[in-house]
């Protein structure tokens, strides 16, 4: 996950890809939750509903942070004319992501419905949501790079920003009602 995370970032910076950064930014968020997420699992083995509840809120606001970031950050590539290039390396790491994150959402699932453990359920939605910002950077790289339609970009970046908005509005729904 954090070659996802640095490559993401790396080449969209690199090439001027909002949805690469957007994607990137999203799996830095979806690493630290997990890095939350176990540590609460490591050192609560009694399953304190409280500290359940405080991590399930922590991931959720880790992704409503998002949602600023990557909108500034379209508006601002957008009004400022940035082009993006499509790459290679960023078109590999979409297809790393489509092939990874469905084992790893039905995993992380999985064993929150067997433990019904709050915030591994909501990590699992993380990663969920992942999967499919991946398909949506793919066809926008795929777009940009084979077709030229740097606009797909921008495309791909609002699908990203919209499962992020869903993805971040579940998570406090579901932090809520346990």
């Amino acid at each position: 996950m954090g070659v996802e995370v640095f490559g993401s970032l790396g080449v969209g910076l690199l090439v001027g890809s909002l949805a690469m950064v957007a994607f990137g930014a999203d799996s830095l968020v979806e690493l630290l939750s997990a890095s939350v997420v176990l540590r609460h699992l490591k050192e609560d083995v009694g399953g304190s509903q409280t500290r359940g509840n405080r991590t399930a809120w922590f991931s959720s606001l880790l992704l409503l942070s998002l949602l600023p970031i990557i909108g500034l950050g379209a508006a601002y590539a957008y009004l400022t004319g940035i082009r993006p290039e499509g790459s290679l390396v960023g078109i590999a790491i979409a297809v790393g992501a489509v092939v990874v994150m469905p084992y790893l959402w039905l995993k992380k699932r999985n064993v929150g419905e067997a433990t019904n453990c709050l915030p591994l359920k909501i990590d699992s939605v993380e990663s969920m949501a992942c999967f499919l910002m991946s398909i949506a950077l793919l066809g926008g790289l795929l777009a940009e790079y084979f077709l030229g339609l740097w606009w797909a970009d921008y495309l791909a970046t609002g699908v990203i920003l919209a499962f992020v908005g869903k993805e971040a509005v579940e998570s406090f729904q579901e932090a809520r009602l346990s």
